[in-house]
């Protein structure tokens, strides 16, 4: 269990960087893989884009485990993953990456037809 003090140790990490790790479990291994991956972080949510949409690994992996480890430069707290397929709540998350990252950080993503939006535990 994190402490109110690590949750912000977190969201304050997250809220300055532009990159971080998630970890997830493999849907066929088992085992926990590490990924590094942009964000968009506001209130308490955190918004992902798997740069293939849903042909992304690790996004299959949580359809099959929300449980997601996120951490941001040596801070970690565990997350839980809800997969978003519906155009546009789809839309609205992509539009949070243009306005943080401009069109070319969206350009980098080979398939927009998935997002994924991430709780803290």
């Amino acid at each position: 269990m994190h402490t109110p003090a690590q949750r912000d140790v977190v969201k304050e990490r997250l809220s300055r960087y532009r990159e971080i790790k998630i970890m997830v479990t493999g849907r066929k291994s088992g085992s926990v893989i590490s990924i590094p991956i942009w964000l968009v972080l506001e209130g308490g949510t955190l918004y992902l884009l798997p740069a293939y949409g849903s042909d992304t690994q690790w996004y299959k992996n949580v359809l099959k485990n929300r449980s997601m480890r996120i951490e941001a430069r040596g801070a970690e707290a565990e997350f839980t993953a809800t997969p978003v397929d519906d155009p546009t709540q789809v839309s609205c998350v992509i539009e949070k990456f243009r306005a943080k990252y401009g069109d070319n950080g969206v350009k980098l993503c080979a398939k927009l037809d998935v997002a994924v939006l991430a709780q803290s535990r």
